[in-house]
């Protein structure tokens, strides 16, 4: 093969993690009240364009995901090998997508879409300082620096059409599953009961109710059996618009110039904003994965039992609070990294290295980020408990268990989905601040943390260089932001008393 194939630990649960959501998502489905809440979801605008972003997200950090090494090709004159040798270097399918941005790198700094360097070097052959040139960004202008500003606008005006040319591609096979599944509706309606009515009155019904529906979109429910399609498939329609047009616009403009610049050492920032997806997301969902067992059930627990067993956990967690967190979170970090250091022996590549790093971090925030959730669920419950259906549930001798996964819990998953992305979002920029100060990701690793702290002290340069900062700045906002926005509508559809 030309490649082998590396699953890393991180990756092995990641993909793990996604399986169990869409499990969950399957049987969901099944589940009539579920169904329910989460076509309320479906019909908010807000919810699905804060979905699609999200699904954006979620797709580079899947193709980040899929590791590879690269087969040894033997030298020249070299008889060939018995044994296959594979290269070091890990690399992912993201990494061949964006191969021209990973490889194309520059001497030092170059701001967005330039053709020169950022700061004056001495000239070859000359002895006057000046900007040299770039040895990939621009490079395809030659000596006709002055059509720049065409060529870009070609290029943003191809790639907007090629953006477009797919999203309409995406919305004509949309619609034909749509009429698919609509005329097997049609077939269904017409053969309804054919015993007690007739073909024709069947049909006359169903055009009748096709009226209906198009006057009233509520009553939709009459021929297809499913919720009305409200304009959020609109709002869905319109940032997918939006996304292939960017995307278009990048992958033109990106092959032939740093769309958004380049850093010290000459990578590639939109590059590295691209990797740094993959790293927020197992900051954020891996964490959460340690954090939201021990949150729920010691929380639950605490505010239900009462008595030494409430005691006992509000002692943990009070006496975790009182430890600054930072403080706590390095000296476990350091700690790990000092049995990762003294046993090279298990890793046989960097990445492994790297990856075993960055699950210790997501381990340790998760074992340190629990007790405010587990606070917040204490209070509901000790409200909940005293509350006339969980009395009558304890009279009618409803086990403590049950009462607690029956009332308890479905009371209580508002504010768990609502905590979740809280914490999600506190979680990326923990890991920023956790870098700044050398006890976040592996070195190697590249994420939000450490593009910030390579671009702090850029802000004091002068003229000062803005794009590293404002990119990582950028992606981490708009990945928080739609997180706290989908979840904050999937937290009032599934709000019992806002249901009520």
């Amino acid at each position: 093969m030309p490649f082998q194939v590396v699953v890393l630990w991180s990756d092995a649960l990641f993909f793990g993690l996604i399986a169990a959501v869409a499990l969950l998502g399957m049987w969901a489905q099944r589940q009539a009240p579920l169904r329910k809440s989460w076509a309320r979801v479906a019909t908010d605008q807000v919810a699905m364009v804060s979905a699609t972003i999200l699904a954006a997200f979620l797709l580079v950090g899947v193709l980040d995901s899929l590791h590879y090494r690269a087969r040894l090709d033997a030298s020249p004159g070299q008889a060939e090998p018995q044994k296959i040798n594979y290269a070091v270097e890990v690399n992912s399918l993201l990494d061949v997508l964006l191969a021209p941005l990973r490889l194309h790198s520059e001497k030092t700094y170059s701001a967005p879409l330039a053709t020169h360097l950022f700061s004056k070097e001495p000239l070859p052959g000359s002895i006057e300082r000046g900007f040299p040139r770039l040895a990939w960004g621009g490079s395809h202008l030659g000596s006709a620096l002055a059509h720049q500003t065409i060529d870009i606008v070609q290029r943003c005006v191809l790639g907007a059409a090629g953006g477009l040319l797919l999203w309409l591609g995406v919305v004509s096979l949309m619609r034909l599953r749509f009429r698919r599944q609509h005329r097997g509706l049609e077939t269904s309606a017409k053969f309804e009961n054919p015993a007690k009515v007739g073909a024709g009155d069947t049909l006359q019904r169903f055009e009748s109710d096709r009226r209906e529906c198009r006057a009233d979109r509520r009553k939709c429910r009459a021929v297809s059996g499913k919720p009305p399609r409200k304009a959020a498939s609109h709002a869905t329609l319109i940032t997918l618009l939006v996304l292939f047009l960017f995307t278009g616009i990048t992958i033109a403009l990106g092959s032939g110039y740093h769309v958004l610049g380049t850093d010290k050492v000459g990578q590639d920032v939109l590059y590295l904003s691209l990797k740094s997806i993959r790293t927020g997301l197992l900051i954020g969902s891996l964490t959460t994965l340690v954090m939201l067992p021990v949150a729920v059930l010691l929380g639950i627990l605490a505010g239900y039992l009462g008595g030494w067993v409430d005691d006992a956990i509000q002692y943990l967690y009070t006496t975790l609070n009182s430890i600054p967190g930072v403080l706590l979170i390095a000296a476990a970090v350091l700690m790990m990294q000092v049995v990762i250091d003294t046993h090279p022996d298990w890793f046989a590549t960097s990445a492994e290295r790297a990856d075993a790093r960055l699950l210790a971090l997501c381990l340790i925030l998760g074992m340190t980020s629990w007790t405010g959730l587990a606070r917040l669920l204490r209070g509901e419950t000790l409200k909940l408990r005293e509350l006339e259906f969980v009395q009558a549930a304890r009279a009618f001798g409803v086990s403590h268990v049950a009462i607690m996964q029956r009332h308890i819990l479905p009371n209580l998953m508002h504010i768990v989905l609502i905590a979740l992305v809280m914490d999600f979002s506190s979680l990326v920029l923990a890991e920023a601040v956790l870098s700044y100060v050398g006890v976040g990701v592996d070195p190697a690793t590249i994420s939000f943390g450490t593009m910030i702290n390579a671009a702090r002290m850029e802000l004091a340069r002068d003229p000062m260089v803005w794009w590293s900062l404002a990119a990582a700045f950028t992606f981490m906002f708009i990945l928080v932001l739609a997180a706290n926005l989908f979840t904050d509508a999937v937290r009032d559809a599934f709000d019992p008393r806002a249901a009520a």
